[in-house]
């Protein structure tokens, strides 16, 4: 038998679907995350978990320049009043900071003092104190000031 040009036979065509067969299963098999075939299982290594993703890293706390700051001394308003006539925006993040004489003759008992003032702080200031910054460290000078800044970190 002759061939005609421009005429294939059977076994062409399905040679070459055969192929495109052939093609998509490799191409689907080597994406696919399935468990493997019991043969591949025996002769592949033993497959490690994946490591944990590494921790977030911890970055100080943000901290923008000042809107309005109270100070604890005399002639002061309260600190209920002043935070009153403060705007009442949501971004406005309050900071108390409570300064103790680390130099003093009992530094433990300064400290536990003021740790008992900045608390007494974040009560006296309301609802404000909710997502209050408090802070207290030691210092030169012994005191206590609240500041309120657009530093309110995004969760």
């Amino acid at each position: 038998m002759i061939a005609r040009p421009g005429q294939t036979g059977w076994q062409t065509i399905l040679a070459d679907l055969a192929l495109i067969l052939f093609m998509i299963c490799a191409s689907a098999l080597s994406v696919a995350e399935g468990p493997a075939p019991a043969a591949v299982k025996a002769q592949a290594a033993p497959l490690r978990a994946p490591p944990p993703p590494p921790p977030h890293p911890v970055a100080p706390s943000q901290q923008a320049e000042p809107v309005g700051v109270w100070r604890d001394g005399p002639g002061a308003p309260p600190l209920a009043q002043w935070l009153a006539d403060q705007a009442a925006d949501p971004r406005l993040r309050l900071s108390i900071v409570v300064r103790y004489g680390a130099r003093s003759a009992n530094p433990q008992s300064a400290r536990e003092a003021a740790l008992e003032q900045a608390a007494r702080l974040a009560r006296t200031a309301g609802p404000r104190a909710g997502s209050a910054r408090v802070v207290v460290e030691p210092g030169a000078q012994p005191g206590a000031s609240v500041a309120l800044g657009y530093d309110e970190e995004s969760l």
